[in-house]
């Protein structure tokens, strides 16, 4: 497995937990299990991401400016988060801010895999793909946890 193909499995799963997240209700059982999941992927997948996906990429001077953006998206994701951690989530609010969130998920990682992946596959070689894809699904079950 290389890089591209371990971040695509939790792209997948992020775009699963936006989509149900927006679907539910009120405070809800079903809302916080939403939420909670989608929160916990995103926080493990950013961390993991970040560590062993753009900062090995800013080593290049064509990956630093791909990498800020990136984290300066997640940036704004987490601040998103914090802002639904503070709101009733019975609040029409909090959905408002859940559906920004979603389409900031969806945005981001469309973006990373039509623009970033293609910059980064010419950046890396197949050795380091793969290596980092180790170094990212370790980093990224460690989160989890």
């Amino acid at each position: 497995m290389n890089i591209f193909e371990a971040l695509r499995e939790s792209h997948e799963r992020q775009r699963g937990y936006a989509d149900a997240l927006i679907r539910t209700s009120g405070d809800t059982p079903e809302r916080v299990e939403a939420y909670q999941r989608l929160k916990s992927e995103l926080q493990a997948h950013e961390t993991a991401e970040e560590r062993h996906f753009y900062i090995p990429l800013m080593e290049f001077d064509n990956g630093v400016d791909l990498s800020r953006h990136a984290i300066s998206e997640h940036h704004e994701m987490d601040e998103m988060m914090e802002e639904l951690d503070e709101t009733d989530m019975s609040s029409p609010t909090w959905l408002v801010t859940a559906k920004k969130l979603a389409e900031k998920v969806h945005h981001h990682l469309k973006e990373e895999e039509q623009k970033f992946f293609q910059m980064a596959g010419k950046l890396l070689d197949e050795k380091q793909k793969e290596q980092l894809a180790g170094q990212y699904e370790k980093e990224y079950k460690a989160q989890l946890s």
